[in-house]
Parts: C-alpha cells; sequence; structure tokens
C-alpha cells in the first residue's frame, strides 16, 4: 500500500515489525523478501513515485577531495532509486575480493564467497539474467586464452545486463505496493534516528515532509538502505543520545568511502587490436540475455604483483584530442542539463535501445572501415578496484539541507594502490600482447607521474570520473573498532538497526555492485525472519 506522508496529519504515529529506509534496490528486494510471512513491514521513501527537484535538493553537499560527481547528482531519491537510471551491468565478486590480502590495508570480508553463492542465484533471478547465471560457470569466458593472453596473468569474466528498464519503479513492484502487510510511505524522509539512552538500541525514526509535516515510526528492527552516502549521514547526524553519531564511538561511520574510479590505462600502435575489441564487445545469447567480456588479473598475478583487482575492457575510438563526437556530446548535454523526469528518462532509455540495435546491426562492419582507415585506434579502459582508504570519507557539512539535517559531505581519496594496479597490468597486459603479436601497447602517460591523481577525461565513457558506485561508510567487520556493521550487516552494539547495500562492502572488488548488493540483501532478509521467528 502506498501511503503519502503528506497526506497525513502531523505527528502521527506509525508501528510495524520491519522499518526500511529507502525504496531502492536494495529496500525493495528486502521488502519483497520479507512479504507474506505474516509481519509489517513499512518502507520509508524520502521522494514520490517520480523526481521532483526539491526533494532531489536534499541530496546536495560539498565535495572536499578528489573530483567527483556533484552529490546532488549522484543518487536520486525516488521510488526505485537510482535504478531508474542504471545502465543494468551485473557482475559477481570474486573469491579473492573477500579474501583478506596482505597487501590491500584492511581488506578481508567476514563473510566468504561460498556463504552468499546461494544468495547471488535469488538476485541473478531477481534480475532475470538467464539460466546460466544462477551458476558460478556462468560468469567465466575463455577470450583470454583464445587471443593468447597468458591465463596466469589475466582471466575473462563476463558481464550480464538486465536490460528491463526502471525494474524497481512502480510498474514493475505491484507485489510490493499490493502487498497487505508493506506500507510504503512516500515524500517521508527520515530526519533522526532515535537511539535509546542506553544506546543499545533504537526506538524509532524521526520522519519529516517537505511542507513541514513530522512523524514517528517504531518498529521492532530498522534496516538503512539508502546509499552509502545517505547511511554514513543518518547515522552521522543522530547524535542526541551517542555524541558522534550512532554506531561510532570508533570514529569508522563514514569512512573508507570507495568507487570503482575510471580511465584510460593505453593505447595501441595503429592498426593492431582490432580482433581485440571485437572479442570483448557484448553479443546476445540464444535466450535473449546479453553478456559482454572482460579482463581481469588473475589471482596469481593479484598476488605476485601486490595488486588490486580492476577491469580491463577495451574501446575502438579516434584519438581523444579531437573529443566527443557529436551525437555523444548532445546526449551527454542533455542528460547534464535534463533532470531525470519520466519524460526524460524515457529518453535515455531510448537512446540505449537505439545504440543497442546499432551494435547488433551495422556497428562492427563500419567500425572495421573506420580502422582500416586509420581513423580510429583501440583504447585500453580501467574500471578499477579502489582500496579501502580511511581518508577518504563521508563526514557531515555545515551547511543544512530544508529540513534542517546537515548535508553530507565526500572526501573522496585515492591511494598509491589504485594506481600503481592500472600501471602494472598494463605493463603486463603490453607484453601479453606483444609476445601474442597483437601489437604494442602504449600505457597511459597519466599512470607515471608520481601523484595519486586520476585525470577526469570525458572521452573514457558517459561516466568519465566513476561508476557512481558508493561503498564503503559503514563497513562490515569483526571488529567495531574496524568497522560499523558485523557479518549480518548488523550495526555493532545495536540489537534492531541495521544496514542494507554497498555501503557494507569492506572492499569494493572488481564488479559492479548491484548483484552482490541483492545477494546479501537476501540473505538479511533471512536473517531477519529468523530472528523475528
Amino acid at each position: 500500500m502506498l501511503v503519502d506522508l503528506r497526506k497525513h496529519a502531523t505527528a502521527a504515529i506509525f508501528d510495524c515489525d520491519v522499518a526500511i529506509v529507502g525504496a531502492g534496490a536494495a529496500g525493495l528486494t528486502l521488502a519483497r523478501h520479507l512479504a507474506g510471512r505474516g509481519r509489517e513491514i513499512v518502507v520509508v521513501e524520502s521522494g514520490g513515485l517520480d523526481f521532483d527537484e526539491a526533494t532531489q535538493g536534499l541530496a546536495d553537499g560539498p565535495n572536499l577531495g578528489d573530483a567527483y560527481y556533484p552529490l546532488v547528482h549522484a543518487r536520486l531519491r525516488f521510488f526505485g532509486g537510482t535504478t531508474n537510471i542504471w545502465g543494468g551491468r551485473c557482475a559477481r565478486l570474486e573469491a579473492i575480493d573477500f579474501a583478506q590480502r596482505d597487501w590491500v590495508p584492511l581488506s578481508g570480508w567476514p563473510i566468504a564467497l561460498d556463504e552468499i553463492e546461494r544468495w547471488y542465484a535469488a538476485a541473478a533471478s531477481d534480475l532475470q539474467l538467464g539460466p546460466d547465471a544462477a551458476s558460478p560457470d556462468g560468469w567465466n569466458g575463455d577470450h583470454a586464452e583464445r587471443l593468447g593472453v597468458d591465463p596466469v596473468s589475466f582471466v575473462t569474466r563476463l558481464w550480464h545486463f538486465d536490460d528491463v528498464v526502471e525494474r524497481f519503479a512502480k510498474p514493475r513492484a505491484a507485489d510490493i505496493v499490493g502487498a497487505p502487510d508493506v506500507r510504503v510511505l512516500l515524500h517521508a524522509t527520515v530526519v533522526r534516528v532515535q537511539a535509546a539512552a542506553s544506546a543499545k538500541a533504537v526506538t524509532g525514526l524521526e520522519l519529516a515532509t517537505l511542507d513541514g509535516r513530522r512523524a514517528q515510526l517504531r518498529a521492532r528492527h530498522f534496516v538503512l538502505a539508502c546509499g552509502g552516502v545517505e547511511n554514513a549521514r543518518l547515522l552521522l547526524a543522530s547524535s542526541d543520545v551517542e555524541p558522534h553519531g550512532i554506531g561510532n564511538a570508533h570514529d569508522q561511520v563514514g569512512r573508507c568511502f570507495m568507487e570503482h574510479p575510471h580511465g584510460r590505462a593505453g593505447v595501441l600502435e595503429a592498426h593492431a587490436g582490432f580482433e581485440l575489441w571485437q572479442a570483448f564487445q557484448p553479443r546476445l545469447r540464444p535466450d535473449g540475455t546479453r553478456v559482454a567480456p572482460v579482463l581481469l588479473p588473475a589471482p596469481a598475478f593479484q598476488r605476485e604483483a601486490r595488486i588490486l583487482n580492476s577491469a580491463f575492457t577495451f574501446k575502438l575510438q579516434r584519438d581523444r584530442s579531437h573529443g566527443l563526437p557529436l551525437h555523444k556530446r548532445i546526449y551527454n548535454d542533455l542528460r547534464e542539463e535534463l533532470s531525470p523526469t519520466r519524460g526524460k528518462r524515457q529518453f535515455w532509455h531510448a537512446y540505449r535501445r537505439l545504440r543497442r540495435f546499432v551494435q547488433r546491426t551495422t556497428r562492427e562492419r563500419t567500425a572495421r572501415a573506420r580502422f582500416a582507415r586509420g581513423q580510429t585506434r583501440v583504447h585500453v579502459i580501467v574500471r578499477a578496484e579502489q582500496a579501502p582508504n580511511p581518508a577518504s570519507r563521508v563526514t557531515l557539512a555545515s551547511t543544512r539541507d530544508a529540513l534542517g539535517m546537515p548535508h553530507a559531505a565526500l572526501e573522496w581519496r585515492r591511494s598509491e594502490l589504485d594506481k600503481r594496479t592500472v600501471r602494472l597490468m598494463a605493463e603486463r597486459l603490453g607484453t601479453a600482447l606483444a609476445q601474442g603479436g597483437v601489437g604494442k601497447l602504449e600505457p597511459a602517460s597519466w599512470l607515471y607521474d608520481g601523484s595519486t591523481e586520476w585525470p577526469v577525461d570525458v572521452t573514457v565513457s558517459s561516466h568519465p570520473i566513476g561508476g557512481y558506485h558508493h561503498m564503503g561508510t559503514t563497513r562490515m567487520s569483526v571488529s567495531p573498532a574496524e568497522g560499523v556493521v558485523d557479518r549480518d550487516g548488523r550495526v555493532h552494539g545495536y540489537a534492531n538497526l541495521y544496514v542494507a547495500g554497498s555501503s557494507i562492502f569492506p572492499t569494493a572488488g572488481w564488479a559492479n555492485p548491484t548483484l552482490t548488493i541483492l545477494a546479501l540483501t537476501h540473505r538479511l532478509g533471512d536473517h531477519l525472519l529468523a530472528r523475528m521467528a
């Protein structure tokens, strides 16, 4: 049932068994997992069913560190969340991503890959990724070996694509909206998580609307599922009992904000590597699902070189000094200037469908002709893992939003290890390609400038800085001195407060986070059902 908090009298009180903050992928997946089990569920959503500028303004805040996207644009506040403009790229983490790596500071999850294996299958089913996506082998490719690249150095994995647009929007969430035991409170922003005087449990949430109404939500269990920035912001701002914020006795809330930084790792010599580019392009399978290979450093290479787990892809393009082609400049300008309302999102979805159609029909023929004429070259693009870094963090700004909440401030900081990883991967790949007769790879000059900075190159992709993947800030840990939540996602020291989403990731790993978010959310759902039983 949908409930608009703006239509309730002020000081309303709601009661339930489980209160979930955030109607994005994690929050709605958890509600779906719990529905029909004899428990009352309330999902709290700051926005409505579609984008509105005033609500989105609550997401504003300053960037204090490395260059990053404006925070007001970096995540969306309405039903379905940022998945309303998601590209659908899905991947699993590797076993090494969960492991304690002595060369990666603060690495090691308190759970292993095999503990969430069955939940990966559930997440793949949620997104209709095809029958083989339920199996670990369904994510492996053989493209590295077929191209003569040493499998001890590199391995191929597959991205699977969810091509259903706005999968978590209302039209595709009828089961949640219509469930008799689920209420979704719209236009309801949490402005405080109320801790008990003992600081060992949460007693309620204080809700507010932009038109001045206030309400209380009481529950047996509370789950924050509103993203890597907002989860930390809420805990830090709820400081009436714990002066530094809930769960922050050891100054861990907000720390280790991680992204998947994007950049250009190198370029092949002229007239080299077309088959390499071709082998790593997306393709349709007989069952209609779409996949694309990606190149990763093999675990043996990672251990030997003491590097992170990052992804290489290949892009065929003209010299970057020419800038973006006209159609991409127009698209990017419109995307930046137009708010993501329903109609404008339809434009975005239509553009992406057109691009996929071109890729399937005429792109390869046109690309081969331009490559043969020397108009384009094969560029190596990195989507990198970022190492946990306590100095990379979310804090509270001195400014406040329209509801009186302190804005979130992001200080994104990358480290020497992040950049060294890309440099060593590029050098090793260059050796492999030369030995295989593919051609000479020239690593990018920025990899050798001695700094931790990455250039912002708009020709790299539609997302030139990073993947909009907000990870860390409430990381999972065995000890409260090293993180914010335990292996079940429960805030250390609190009996009934949980966090869901990629903010609990101890490390970023190589993969886009959504599939792992859904897997961990299903796991949390089972944990909550067991506790309530």
